[in-house]
């Protein structure tokens, strides 16, 4: 394209798809929003040239045909609640934000499915099912702002992995568009579909580089008629793997969550953030078992008499068992309150990595030890779904501001540790450009290339999310 008039060539081609998708379509200059400019990454805002906001695929299509008549790079946008620059957009690029593609098409009892517009959010989701009877598993908690796209596109985890899967468990059929502007249809509803490739696992998990999701069917299960929580308290590391083996053996398929937090978080939680623990405090580790099952007077009695025989094994130190609805939300909060972390440590850096759950505390132990020695006052605390083998970790150093935190010492203690001990740099929020830089830590030089392989052969020009995740 001609440098002289690439500036005026490509809001004159905006200006056409304005007129074919409406006035309320495409935002440019000054009408452009703040929240497109960015995603929850601490990455800095960068203004895009145009908001996009179509409302079917066909739409999506239009604008992608005009971003390569311009050459325009384009970003898919969902809700916005990811944490690795993966939706975020660069100067020039178009931004297309799926947040006016909104609904609910079905639910299908018979098949126990569901079909949804990709900018739904996951809570309207969970509510709808649950209003029909039936229960959507995936919870995050943010489920009241992302979007069931990106949660498509990152392969979210969440709360119920030991129990559900990942997202891609959860997924029959996709709408997606290619980088060249095909729309690719297959709302599948079919549990048992062997009919050639499946097609949908290219979409999921690849952070919008490989093309842009639009409709999803979703699977739908029975809804629980019953929850039971305890806050268990346990001596070591060593105990919290019996625990998840007894609660393995003896729940069964009523294991729905298994939560662990060591002494760092109790304590931020407790001293810090005003939590009123529910149990005795100085013990080892901090366990939140929860199960569902379908029948209230049999499964109540049957995690009561679970728990009863670990303490009297002497496994258990301490135990609160939920008596209400409101005491299971009263200890999911006390797991929950790393939201809030920002009001309470301030300026912080966030981690998501993937070990193998035995492993698990032998890497807390090297890495507290690892960012004390080598990042002068850094300081750290641990939790995560251990049961999945998913751990967080949040480190910083107190009273410098998040663009002042040593976030590339931190990041190569912390993944080094994790290549070292055969882990993931990511066990559920994704690459984006925040982690790009460590894949290499978790994947072959082969499985990297195969990814890169993938991605020319789909958008040979680079058009969709370029520079994201390889």
């Amino acid at each position: 394209m001609d440098a002289m008039t690439r500036p005026e060539r490509p809001l004159e081609l905006l200006g056409a798809l304005q007129l074919k998708l409406g006035p309320q379509a495409v935002l440019t200059g000054a009408e452009i929003p703040a929240r497109n400019c960015n995603d929850w990454s601490a990455s800095l805002p960068q203004t895009p040239i145009a908001v996009v906001r179509p409302l079917d695929a066909a739409g999506v299509s239009e604008t992608i045909a005009t971003c390569r008549k311009a050459q325009l790079p384009f970003v898919p946008q969902g809700g916005l609640t990811g944490l690795c620059g993966g939706a975020a957009p660069e100067p020039g690029w178009v931004v297309i934000s799926l947040e006016r593609m909104v609904g609910i098409e079905e639910i299908d009892r018979a098949s126990a499915t569901m079909t949804v517009k990709a900018g739904t959010p996951l809570e309207t989701i969970q509510k709808a099912a649950d209003e029909a009877g039936l229960f959507f598993p995936l919870d995050l908690g943010s489920r009241g702002s992302c979007a069931i796209g990106g949660n498509l596109s990152t392969n979210a985890g969440g709360n119920r992995v030991i129990r559900y899967g990942m997202t891609r468990e959860l997924v029959l059929g996709l709408e997606v568009v290619l980088p060249d502007g095909t729309i690719v249809t297959n709302l599948n509803k079919l549990l048992k579909n062997n009919a050639g490739y499946d097609l949908k696992h290219l979409f999921i998990g690849s952070e919008g580089t490989l093309g842009i999701i639009t409709r999803v069917v979703l699977r739908l299960f029975p809804k629980p008629r019953s929850t039971m929580a305890a806050l268990c308290a346990v001596a070591d590391y060593a105990a919290v793997l019996d625990l998840l083996d007894a609660a393995r053996g003896g729940l069964g398929p009523l294991l729905s969550a298994f939560e662990v937090m060591w002494p760092d978080y109790w304590e931020v939680i407790t001293a810090r953030a005003g939590v009123r623990s529910p149990v005795g405090t100085g013990h080892g580790l901090y366990v939140l078992v929860e199960a569902q099952g379908t029948d209230e007077s049999i499964d109540a009695p049957q995690f009561e008499a679970w728990l009863e025989g670990l303490m009297a094994r002497e496994l258990l130190l301490d135990a609160a068992v939920s008596q209400s609805v409101a005491q299971t939300k009263a200890f999911w909060a006390v797991r929950d309150i790393c939201s809030e972390f920002a009001q309470v440590l301030g300026p912080h850096i966030s981690y998501d990595i993937g070990l193998a759950v035995a492993r698990m505390d032998e890497f807390v132990g090297r890495c507290k030890a690892a960012l004390t020695i080598g990042i002068a006052g850094c300081e750290s605390v641990h939790y995560g779904h251990i049961g999945d083998g998913n751990l967080h970790l949040v480190s910083w150093v107190a009273g410098l501001p998040v663009e002042r935190q040593p976030k590339e010492a931190m990041d190569a203690i912390i993944y080094g540790l994790v290549r070292d001990m055969g882990g993931s740099v990511s066990a559920e929020h994704g690459i984006g450009t925040m982690k790009k830089k460590w894949l290499g830590h978790a994947r072959s030089e082969a499985e990297i290339a195969l990814m890169r392989t993938l991605k020319a052969a789909l958008d040979p020009d680079h058009l969709l999310n370029p520079g994201k995740v390889i």
